[in-house]
């Protein structure tokens, strides 16, 4: 009890006096060794204060889980780097034409929730974060060849750091067009908040897998089309509503917007 003491007071005087991540990885190991502990005497208890270890054995998990939280979030960054490729049986023009509507990206991004036009190459977007954070950020477009290619880069000081290019190349045989997306951005909490984003299902790679999915069905039925594998979707992460293949109805895509 007195080294578990000695640890917690140490952890504290190291966030009050050096704004580190360091101190709060500190927090979150003693943290597991203090729920190992509790682990223990509730598998060797004798019946006595069995109640009460369970009590602090929850409460020390959601200490536990804020500790996680806040290291996460304010570890350094890692760079991540993405690559996507899709076909369509559109024109290139048509294609480029789609992504070039920036507000009409979050109809078929699930991670985006607002784009917003601020001027002929800058734009605002707004995004779900992982732990169910929202992010925004300012973008301007750096390369921009119509039916070709289209190149953007956030803005200064963005809460996201990020750029990205995608390129509408006719594909082999005349049959449509290959959309290739490259994106790199600044996945907050280096390693270890990627693999806990991946953990709850946030996997960027396979998010933009997903977004591309949608962007194939947008551009060749006009909506986003939906399989009878889940009715409902999973509304706790946000992803779009499923139901029998077939157009969405004005009515269920603004529920999907929205």
């Amino acid at each position: 009890m007195t080294a578990v003491g000695v640890r917690e007071l140490a952890a504290a005087a190291g966030l009050l006096g050096w704004r580190h991540p360091a101190w709060l990885w500190a927090r979150v190991g003693g943290d597991a060794m203090d729920l190992g502990l509790l682990g223990q005497a509730l598998k060797n208890h004798d019946g006595r204060g069995l109640a009460r270890t369970a009590t602090a054995t929850a409460l020390v998990a959601g200490i536990t889980a804020v500790d996680l939280y806040a290291a996460v979030t304010r570890s350094r960054s890692r760079a991540v780097a993405l690559t996507a490729a899709t076909t369509l049986s559109v024109s290139p023009r048509e294609a480029y034409d789609l992504w070039r509507r920036l507000e009409d990206l979050p109809s078929f991004m699930a991670h985006l929730d607002e784009v917003r036009t601020t001027g002929p190459t800058t734009s605002h977007w707004r995004a779900s974060a992982p732990f169910g954070r929202t992010v925004e950020w300012d973008a301007h477009i750096t390369d921009d060849v119509p039916g070709e290619r289209i190149a953007w880069r956030s803005a200064g000081r963005a809460a996201v750091s990020s750029e990205g290019e995608v390129r509408f190349e006719p594909a082999p045989g005349g049959r449509g067009t290959e959309v290739r997306v490259r994106m790199r951005y600044a996945m907050p909490g280096g390693r270890l908040g990627e693999a806990a984003a991946r953990y709850f299902g946030e996997d960027p790679r396979q998010q933009l897998d997903d977004d591309l999915r949608r962007f194939k069905q947008v551009a060749e039925t006009g909506e986003v089309v939906r399989s009878e594998g889940a009715p409902g979707g999973k509304r706790a992460r946000r992803e779009f509503p499923q139901h029998p293949a077939r157009p969405l109805s004005a009515a269920e895509l603004e529920e999907a917007r929205s």
